[in-house]
């Protein structure tokens, strides 16, 4: 099959390569000409997959119309705030017969809407969505995971499946396009926390403390926004959480342990080349939760510590110093 892939970041490259290793024809767009050109020339994505070598097979460029023409399966892989304005400036271009998934995990910060939801707005048409623990830098170099993919007609999930399903990267089908994209979402924010006991100092109770509630309140603001419970017990729920608060990969759980650590926010993210969604998504998500008056504690934390300054360990002090409940609360 013919294949557009939307994005030249980490996420964006690896899904490239897995679809290049199963036969598909593959072309990579990136917004800059000059290091789409650079990638071209020396076949590595240096600033977001370094030292893995890109297979000659891939093409690529910066033009929005070469980059779709007679595509079959686009995939939209571009980071949060910037995706609403690339899906607008691929619409004139877009074949209408291609399958279209959209596999970035964030919220748009303005509308609160989940990515799927902005891009089918605009492209007026469905869009399934890929998520799950999957960290680039492993999905590059053929390292074993699954993922989930969901769309709202169960026979185009499963055509997707097969796109994408080998023997280093399993697929799994759900109908539940609401959960999938929010766990995917809403853990890269209990992530920051993750990362901001770390850098405080704490020990592994803490942080299995966090992940713990973290998931329950996914689940809870998952579910208040039409989600089935029992998709964030999955892959791209808890599974993708685990991997997120706990590996040395994890853009979101570092930012939250140089937090802890002391830095400032400007300083970290100044020194950062990718994207820490956690951070811009904070706030979307707390103040998403409010509108539904679902409590995320955790949630509102990290938001005050990212938007409003507050020390980590004040934060620390006022989760622990809220009014005692049943786990079920």
């Amino acid at each position: 099959m013919k294949v557009t892939v939307i994005g030249d970041g980490g996420w964006g490259t690896a899904l490239a390569m897995v679809l290049d290793r199963n036969g598909h024809e593959v072309t990579v767009w990136g917004p800059f000409e000059s290091y789409v050109d650079e990638m071209r020339i020396f076949k590595e994505n240096v600033n977001y997959l370094p030292g893995v070598k890109l297979p000659d097979s891939i093409h690529w460029t910066s033009c929005h119309e070469n980059a779709v023409d007679e595509a079959e399966l686009v995939v939209i892989v571009v980071p949060s705030r910037y995706y609403k304005d690339t899906v607008e400036a691929f619409k004139p271009y877009l074949p209408e017969s291609a399958l279209v998934i959209s596999a970035t995990k964030g919220l748009d910060e303005k509308t609160y809407e989940r990515m799927s939801e902005v891009a089918e707005k605009i492209l007026e048409r469905d869009v399934a969505v890929l998520s799950g623990p999957s960290h680039a830098e492993e999905v590059a170099r053929g390292v074993p995971c699954a993922v989930a993919i969901a769309a709202k007609d169960h026979a185009v999930a499963e055509q997707i499946q097969e796109l994408f399903v080998n023997d280093t990267f399993r697929v799994y089908t759900l109908d539940d396009v609401i959960g999938v994209e929010l766990g995917g979402a809403l853990k890269n924010v209990v992530a920051v926390a993750a990362g901001i006991s770390d850098g405080l100092g704490f020990g592994d109770n803490t942080k299995a403390a966090l992940m713990t509630r973290g998931i329950a309140e996914i689940t809870r603001l998952g579910t208040a926004l039409g989600a089935k419970p029992e998709t964030f017990m999955g892959l791209s729920g808890i599974g993708d959480l685990m991997v997120t608060c706990m590996s040395q990969h994890s853009r979101n759980r570092g930012v939250g342990e140089r937090l802890g650590k002391g830095e400032t926010l400007e300083d970290i993210m100044g020194s950062m080349k990718m994207v820490a969604e956690g951070v811009w998504n904070c706030q979307a998500a707390a103040e998403l939760a409010a509108e539904k008056n679902v409590p995320v504690p955790i949630t509102d934390q990290v938001n005050a510590v990212v938007h409003e300054g507050r020390d980590p360990r004040e934060a620390v002090v006022a989760l622990m110093g809220r009014a005692p409940k049943a786990e079920s609360e």
